[in-house]
């Protein structure tokens, strides 16, 4: 039975997604993703013409996910400070996911940033974004320089991140959400 190619882009995309994520993308094959996602194949490469082609529909389908995540978590909150400290929240939530490896643009930049110019476009461009978003949060707070409050959270997420993969927990993402606190205290208006 002929899969129509929407169908198979998505069991593909989904296929990679899980298997990237959990392994890493140079240690998976192209063999591995048409079994986990059941396209042949020659309809795998007509889909995604190199395994480069495939990564970079991955980041894209995984920027988009995380974005929406965080800002779901975000809009929750009716409050400017209380929708910063949300971000520490998604974290905590994220890294609490049974499949938590961490960043997977750090992930994939961490295998492929030197090597290939897209990888580390996207990974780049990624965290540009949710910096942004940061400053974004930081200036609807009213912070005195809401530019390098933004510098001070995007380290703190980051370096939760990063821990939390190391320590195998959700802590860092409290600790993180508390130095924020401390920081909002500094940059925000009383």
């Amino acid at each position: 039975m002929t899969i129509d190619t929407a169908t198979a882009q998505q069991q593909v995309l989904d296929a990679a997604d899980a298997l990237f994520y959990e392994r890493g993308v140079q240690a998976v094959g192209m063999d591995a993703i048409r079994t986990a996602s059941g396209v042949s194949l020659k309809r795998l490469y007509q889909l995604f013409p190199s395994k480069d082609h495939l990564i970079e529909a991955y980041l894209h389908k995984r920027d988009l996910q995380w974005k929406s995540m965080l800002a779901e978590h975000v809009e929750a909150e009716t409050g400017p400070r209380e929708r910063i400290l949300a971000v520490f929240d998604f974290l905590d939530d994220w890294f609490q996911e049974k499949s938590f490896r961490g960043c997977a643009f750090i992930n994939s930049f961490g295998e492929l940033g030197t090597v290939s110019p897209a990888v580390a476009a996207m990974a780049r461009k990624h965290k540009a974004g949710f910096r942004d978003a940061l400053a974004e949060l930081s200036e609807a707070a009213g912070a005195k320089d809401p530019q390098r409050l933004a510098d001070y959270l995007i380290l703190l997420s980051e370096g939760a991140i990063t821990t939390s993969v190391f320590t195998e927990s959700a802590a860092p993402a409290t600790r993180a959400r508390e130095a924020a606190e401390l920081l909002m205290a500094a940059q925000l208006p009383a």
